[in-house]
């Protein structure tokens, strides 16, 4: 799990960047939709990021597989997403739409994977 540190800062840090650069560099140069697409990568990678921060502190506490299992659901889910977005707005490669829902599904199932592992393992 020290490697995941190693992302989370990474992207928290890359999250902040698009975010600021879509509001001042990038906003004259690319269109409406685009930057609205980065915006919306660089949130949803930010919550992610913060989410698996959370869960990183409690498996140092509690370190269950399924703590690691949501981690990773969520590293590949903000890397299909999030990195897709940023991927199809800077080059509008078409294919990069497609990766897009599959990070979708991967974050919505990190979250459900949190109910499961609340409802097997936690007896605090």
């Amino acid at each position: 799990m020290q490697k995941i540190w190693i992302f989370i800062a990474l992207s928290g840090a890359l999250a902040v960047v698009m975010g600021a650069m879509v509001a001042h560099m990038l906003k004259d140069i690319l269109e409406v939709k685009d930057i609205a697409r980065i915006q919306t990568a660089a949130t949803y990678q930010m919550y992610h990021t913060l989410m698996i921060a959370i869960l990183g502190g409690l498996y140092q506490f509690k370190p269950l597989k399924m703590i690691q299992q949501s981690v990773w659901i969520f590293v590949l889910g903000i890397i299909l997403f999030s990195g897709s977005l940023y991927l199809y707005s800077f080059n509008h490669y078409h294919p990069l739409v497609f990766l897009t829902p599959i990070g979708g599904m991967l974050l919505i199932a990190g979250w459900l994977n949190l109910i499961r592992m609340g409802f097997v393992n936690f007896r605090f």
